[in-house]
């Protein structure tokens, strides 16, 4: 049963390939096009239902392009629809959100200081969450205030900070931050299939039903397009947040997630003022450095006000911790975990250099050995990824000994 680990890992490099490469052509095509219609040029010569038009070159050719704001007159004999990249993003995250988080609940989704779930109870408020996060988002919209914009962009800020303290109440410090990205992501992707394409059809077939389509569904799809425009950068970042414990295993991660959001803002306005040709507001550079600062800070409060630097995590094992730490081979790969690599994953790590616990993984009792079993089975064990580089001179004999504790276990259960 050892090889389903292995393929286990492998299915999840796989999922998060595919993950980013839909994501880049998602992310690529809104922003190219947002730059596009913030640049377009109204001119007297344009055809008559044109709203303007952009001149632009790349890879040693000119590309003319004009925009209909409704519709042109006539349907065109090829269309290309933008529709597939958002899906497919959306679908290949939420194959990582089983993969990682529901298929290791135990270990990356609970963290039973926070909140003592079972994992069907967590994944079950998981998959709420994210249902609940678009019916509030659309209803917003569809309300009176959803007729302003900016007001309806400072409520949805409202709602994504609730979100973020919500979520850190109820999940680990590393699950809430991927949730806030994916049930904001949700809202995008859902903006695009529940929103934008059903307008554009709308269109479409008014056109080629020969009567002049509303210009009331274009409207409404632009403005779901600049919700998705404001949004993406903070959803990378909590994507790419996993990485990272300073900023989501913190006591105050739900802040530091709420100033990302206005990080995504201030840089965004700063590129779509530009390519609108409305001057270079390069105040944004400063107030997001400020916010980063403040940031930076917060990861480290904890640690100036209290002496801790992480949130504590449970000592009682799991039944699932309980089989590895009862294994016959238990006590060899602990005593080479122990002396190869408690040293940095620790809370208060001792290697020269390293301040603060890698990835928030600590090594130093038998409940957290047991509990990241599997990760040194492929990191120490299967592969040499850990130690980087080998400093700490971890020898073949004893990998093989976390290879046999880990096996073992697996094989009696």
């Amino acid at each position: 049963m050892y090889e389903y680990a292995i393929a286990w890992e492998w299915l999840s490099f796989a999922a998060r390939w595919f993950h980013v490469i839909t994501a880049i052509a998602w992310i690529g095509s809104s922003f190219y096009f947002i730059a596009l219609d913030l640049g377009l040029v109204k001119r007297a010569h344009l055809p008559v239902g044109a709203y303007g038009e952009e001149w632009q070159v790349h890879g040693g050719g000119f590309y003319h392009i004009q925009k209909y704001l409704v519709a042109p007159a006539q349907m065109p004999e090829h269309l290309t629809w933008f529709k597939w990249e958002s899906y497919a993003t959306w679908l290949s995250g939420f194959l990582m959100l089983c993969i990682v988080y529901y298929g290791g609940a135990d270990l990356f989704l609970i963290d039973r200081t926070v909140m003592d779930l079972s994992s069907l109870q967590a994944i079950g408020l998981s998959l709420a969450s994210l249902g609940i996060g678009w019916v509030i988002y659309d209803q917003l919209c569809k309300s009176p205030v959803g007729k302003n914009t900016w007001a309806l962009m400072g409520i949805l800020y409202v709602v994504l900070v609730a979100m973020a303290w919500g979520y850190t109440q109820i999940f680990s410090g590393r699950a809430a931050f991927l949730h806030l990205g994916a049930f904001t992501a949700t809202i995008m992707s859902a903006n695009v299939f529940m929103i934008i394409m059903p307008n554009q059809r709308i269109v479409v077939a008014d056109l080629i039903a020969g009567r002049t389509p509303d210009p009331k569904y274009g409207a409404i799809a632009k403005q779901r397009s600049l919700h998705n425009n404001y949004l993406t950068l903070p959803v990378i970042f909590f994507m790419l947040s996993n990485h990272y414990p300073l900023a989501f295993a913190t006591h105050f991660n739900w802040v530091i997630a709420a100033l990302i959001f206005l990080m995504g803002v201030t840089i965004r306005h700063w590129f779509n003022t530009t390519h609108a040709r409305k001057g270079k507001p390069t105040w944004t550079w400063l107030v997001t450095v400020l916010l980063f600062i403040t940031i930076m800070w917060l990861s480290t409060v904890p640690k100036v006000l209290t002496g801790e630097t992480e949130i504590s995590s449970a000592s009682a094992m799991t039944p699932i911790q309980q089989t590895f730490a009862s294994d016959t081979h238990f006590v060899a790969a602990r005593n080479v975990v122990q002396g190869r690599c408690s040293m940095c994953h620790a809370a208060e790590p001792v290697w020269e250099g390293i301040t603060f616990t890698p990835k928030s993984v600590k090594l130093e009792t038998d409940a957290e050995i047991a509990a990241h079993a599997r990760e040194i089975y492929i990191q120490a064990g299967r592969s040499h990824a850990m130690p980087p580089g080998n400093v700490s001179a971890i020898t073949p004999e004893e990998r093989r000994l976390l290879v046999a504790w880990y096996e073992s276990a697996i094989a009696s259960k």
